[in-house]
């Protein structure tokens, strides 16, 4: 069974992050808390692991999952981000949004779409911000479901039940009621909206 760990999701205490760091570079999946949901992630860098997350998912390779940085200037090394996109996601960032942009080399060729593109992420959440500063590198995340059409879970227990043994690692960081994040893509100075979710769209809608 996995292990559980508790960690402040107001104030994540830096003994325990580094654990999740430790359990991250040895290849691990965990499960934690995010602004949207409870996600399922690991190192992008870790191909083992990264494939771990399909299977865990039931989903086809050729279908990548997103992942988090820490910040606008962490985005910029994995993501071509123009001047419309830079000026959109500094006004809203950290927050609920998943960006698409065109992806730099730095990204592994498992976490490209077939356009070469890439949806990122920066979580209004301290656990993971934490997570991904502790790490050196960006997380994975997916929705801690078995299958996109599943519910997602609301707690750290729902997602013992659900992937207990299959993870290594989950974080109890309270309770997250689940509102997915709204997609933007950015690939192109046209704005578009690929998915209305948990975020005012209304921002991306208004640019000039």
């Amino acid at each position: 069974m996995a292990k559980v760990l508790e960690i402040n999701p107001y104030n994540p205490q830096p003994r325990l992050i580094q654990q999740v760091a430790a359990t991250l570079k040895r290849g691990g999946v965990i499960c934690y808390p995010t602004d949207t949901m409870y996600g399922v992630g690991c190192d992008i860098f870790n191909q083992k692991a990264v494939k771990r997350v399909h299977q865990l998912k039931n989903r086809p390779k050729q279908k990548p999952f997103s992942f988090m940085c820490s910040s606008l200037k962490n985005i910029s090394q994995y993501g071509h981000v123009g001047n419309t996109a830079y000026r959109l996601m500094r006004k809203n960032l950290p927050g609920p949004y998943t960006f698409v942009l065109a992806g730099t080399k730095l990204v592994p060729r498992i976490m490209l779409t077939r356009q070469k593109t890439v949806g990122i992420r920066v979580p209004d959440h301290p656990i993971c911000l934490a997570m991904i500063e502790a790490l050196g590198n960006p997380i994975l995340t997916t929705s801690a479901s078995r299958g996109d059409s599943d519910e997602p879970v609301i707690d750290a227990y729902d997602v013992l039940e659900l992937f207990g043994k299959q993870v290594d690692l989950v974080i109890d960081g309270g309770p997250v009621y689940p509102d997915p994040s709204t997609v933007v893509s950015l690939v192109t100075d046209q704005v578009e909206i690929l998915r209305e979710g948990k975020g005012d769209v209304s921002v991306f809608l208004q640019h000039p």
